[in-house]
């Protein structure tokens, strides 16, 4: 598992996740390449099918099944890269929110993590993306496709990464945080005296 660096495309991911396929063979592919090609076709098709061919899902019951007592990854939030908080956005528009985050721990990140919605306004219909792979200390851009809501005012939303077997990590009060405001709202002065969260320390 260490040294896996697998590249997914974000896009391509939330098909399969979340909109699902009836390629099964799409889906093992994808599950080999998910697990740098660890298991053959047959034993992808064994997960996928107990899971109803669910890609994350299988993912999940393989590493259930593989590594039990697998440490909890750890990450730490560096910065906004884009739509910082208080940053304005038109009513009814879409946008690309990313933040960028790091492995801040000893060991590589297991494949299948992603990052997911875990609660206030979620802006648009994607509720997770797959990340790749981090080495310790790695540090990488994550970004979900989002559109703002149609009436202007102050917005809220919270985003965890999470194992592909459903743990959130990162520590609790380290979601990653999204607060634009919608151009047209008087709030967007009160933001000026507004500071970011503290993440506390790092792991």
């Amino acid at each position: 598992m260490e040294g896996m660096d697998v590249d997914l495309d974000p896009e391509l991911m939330q098909k399969f996740s979340c909109l699902g396929t009836t390629d099964k063979d799409v889906l093992i592919s994808e599950f080999q390449r998910l697990l740098g090609f660890q298991l053959n076709p047959a034993g992808c098709a064994f997960f996928l099918d107990m899971t109803n061919w669910n890609l994350q899902a299988a993912i999940g019951a393989y590493y259930d099944f593989e590594s039990p007592n697998i440490s909890v990854p750890s990450m730490s939030f560096v910065e906004d890269v884009t739509i910082g908080e208080g940053e304005s956005i038109p009513p009814d528009t879409q946008f690309i929110k990313t933040w960028r985050i790091q492995n801040s721990g000893s060991e590589a990140w297991p494949p299948g993590v992603c990052l997911k919605y875990v609660g206030g306004d979620q802006f648009g219909h994607v509720n997770m993306v797959m990340v790749r792979s981090l080495e310790p200390q790695e540090i990488a851009d994550v970004s979900v496709q989002m559109c703002s809501p149609s009436r202007a005012g102050m917005y809220q939303g919270q985003w965890r990464m999470c194992t592909a077997t459903g743990l959130y990590y990162g520590g609790a009060p380290r979601a990653l945080p999204l607060r634009p405001v919608l151009s047209g709202s008087q709030q967007e002065e009160k933001l000026t005296k507004d500071r970011r969260p503290d993440f506390g320390g790092r792991g």
